[in-house]
């Protein structure tokens, strides 16, 4: 069950990228931060999107199975909290899936925001809800909404890692519009529950919305 609700997820937010940022055959995409293990779920746009050869991915790990899987897209590991290695509007469209939650302290996803701004025009990004009933990653059900229920949650269930702001921020659509630029637009996407949805997202259109 849980498979096929995070199948349903990224089904909705891989169609919600294809409604706000319309590409096409000649549109170039770089996706940030892909799994480096291929299974059911994992790396969804690159399953379903029909012009890989003008796609381009970057991930921490080496990306062998990534490559064996999706051999007409080019793959480059990265580094953490460094400059993605490519130049100032290289592509069309940046996106990253379940990406910004984990890459530390506000000034940090501020840069990584910024940084998808520099080399993409647009930007599509998604993030998990922390107003999900189910937690993403300890999978504690309702706990999650405040603090100081969540810290007792993780310590109860020996999952204090997660309680680390270096592996993850929990995500609300204020955290996330105070990370946007002006006229930024952030929404619910996922699995649709209304204020309870499964996941955000943030779309960056810079011929329209102003600097960050």
């Amino acid at each position: 069950l849980a498979g096929r609700l995070l199948l349903k997820a990224r089904e909705k937010m891989a169609a919600d990228f294809m409604a706000m940022a319309a590409p096409d055959a000649s549109t170039t995409i770089l996706d940030v931060g892909v799994s480096d293990v291929q299974m059911r779920g994992a790396n969804h746009l690159e399953s379903v999107y029909p012009h890989k050869a003008r796609m381009s991915a970057c991930g921490l790990g080496a990306g062998a199975e990534f490559r064996k899987a999706f051999p007409e897209i080019a793959y480059t590991q990265i580094v953490p909290n460094a400059p993605l290695p490519f130049g100032d509007r290289a592509f069309d469209v940046a996106v990253a899936n379940a990406v910004l939650e984990h890459v530390g302290s506000t000034e940090k996803q501020r840069a990584f925001v910024r940084e998808l701004m520099r080399v993409a025009r647009t930007v599509f990004l998604t993030v998990p809800h922390r107003y999900f009933p189910v937690e993403h990653h300890t999978a504690i059900p309702f706990l999650h909404f405040f603090d100081p229920t969540f810290r007792l949650g993780c310590r109860l269930l020996k999952k204090e890692r997660w309680l680390r702001e270096d592996n993850l921020i929990l995500m609300t659509q204020d955290r996330l519009k105070a990370l946007a630029p002006e006229g930024a637009k952030v929404g619910r996407t996922g699995l649709p529950l209304g204020p309870f949805s499964s996941n955000l997202y943030l779309f960056i259109d810079q011929e329209t919305d102003r600097p960050l």
